[in-house]
């Protein structure tokens, strides 16, 4: 069941005829609790007025992302296995998915795998942890093997955190956009699905910097 508060919340709503379209990116007071839960959980300051998109769920966010960051014949690197949005989200995009695998049983990639699949076409990276459908949390020292790569190659990282409060006993979950260098560069995910169980209400968001956001804004707004 979903949280009895953020049901009662809804209910008020609907009977207050708050039903009319809010402003394209999402209302502001969501994004303000947006940025307030971002802070405290993710350790990630983030402005709401101007680097949170609310979308029609994660899987918005995500092609809103890629549509947004990636031109026809670009490159994008993607673990797998993936979760099945992935690749054609890049061929939507006109992309190129190139793909890196992860290992049983830690489900581990090798780092030079890793850097010998990123080409002179290769824009952009996508990063989901916890995982699906591992359950692989990617360890700090592994993001920063790709955050080191995002800024040797000037990549774009785009992180699916959907799953980030969903893990196993000894597991942390860290925010990509969190490393050095990473902010300007991480566009990150994540949604009222898994945690708050509301996979029906198909809230998502993305969190990036002003300039991301303004390219994400315009793809979910039209």
């Amino acid at each position: 069941a979903a949280p009895a508060a953020m049901k009662e919340a809804a209910k008020r709503a609907i009977d207050a005829d708050v039903n009319q379209y809010a402003v394209t990116w999402g209302a502001s007071a969501l994004r303000a609790a947006i940025a307030r839960r971002t802070r405290a959980y993710n350790d990630l300051a983030v402005d709401p007025e101007h680097e949170v998109t609310v979308t029609c769920g994660a899987t918005e966010a995500m092609i809103a992302a890629l549509l947004a960051t990636l031109d026809p014949l670009d490159e994008a690197l993607v673990f797998t296995p993936f979760y099945e949005n992935y690749g054609p989200d890049c061929v939507l995009a006109g992309a190129v998915p190139r793909f890196v695998a992860l290992r049983p049983p830690h489900w581990d990639f090798d780092p030079a795998e890793l850097a010998a699949a990123c080409g002179p076409r290769t824009r952009a990276i996508l990063v989901n942890t916890p995982h699906n459908p591992t359950g692989k949390v990617f360890t700090r020292a592994e993001l920063h093997v790709i955050a080191d790569l995002c800024q040797e190659r000037d990549l774009v990282a785009v992180t699916d955190e959907i799953y980030e409060y969903i893990l196993y006993d000894g597991h942390a979950h860290v925010s990509l956009a969190t490393l050095p260098g990473m902010a300007e560069r991480t566009i990150t995910i994540s949604g009222l699905s898994k945690t708050w169980s509301a996979t029906g209400w198909r809230i998502g968001w993305c969190l990036a910097t002003e300039e991301l956001t303004g390219a994400i804004r315009k793809v979910h707004d039209f």
